[in-house]
């Protein structure tokens, strides 16, 4: 029996394995980027100050902004789909959806930026942790009501295209087995 409000058959197997796959690709592919060492000759100091990092960068111009905002944006961005992808489920409150992909979004973040500290050449910015959160949360914003919406008018389609099941049919599986009440032994 399907959950209610889940995607029927093997297109919720098909679209959480997807999901499934490519959110382990992609957390493989940013843990590959984010803790690998870098041979650089100085270490710029830990960011700790929510926002400072991102007002110096506002403060160079939009030019030179861009590139390290955009990455900080981009970087776990795909999260905001593929979590609620792996997940499967159509018929949910939108605002939960929303805030447990961020949370989770941001927890991601945190673990990144705490196994950062091990990593030579690595610092901790509080700024990019932000950042990453932001971009799960746009990424959520503009891909997944769409997505689900979507979703949600197919399935009506294709239930109103199928055939309706007989009374005789439903009845042929037989009673649904109980299991027996059994007393606790001495």
């Amino acid at each position: 029996m399907q959950r209610q409000g889940s995607i029927g058959g093997s297109a919720a197997i098909r679209i959480r394995a997807t999901g499934g796959v490519l959110l382990v690709v992609h957390l493989t592919l940013v843990a590959w980027l984010m803790l690998r060492p870098l041979d650089v000759p100085w270490v710029t100091p830990p960011n700790l100050h929510p926002l400072a990092g991102i007002r110096a960068d506002l403060a160079l111009g939009w030019p030179q902004a861009a590139k390290p905002l955009g990455e900080g944006l981009a970087l776990l961005a795909p999260l905001g789909v593929l979590l609620p992808m792996a997940h499967g489920r159509l018929a949910v409150s939108p605002l939960a959806s929303l805030i447990r992909t961020a949370a989770a979004g941001a927890l991601i973040s945190l673990g990144i930026a705490l196994l950062q500290t091990g990593v030579p050449g690595r610092v901790v910015d509080i700024d990019s942790l932000l950042l990453n959160t932001a971009g799960v949360i746009l990424a959520h914003l503009l891909v997944v009501p769409a997505g689900r919406a979507r979703l949600r008018r197919r399935q009506v389609h294709d239930d109103a295209e199928a055939r309706p099941v007989t009374v005789q049919e439903e009845l042929s599986q037989g009673r649904t087995p109980t299991i027996p009440r059994v007393g606790m032994a001495p």
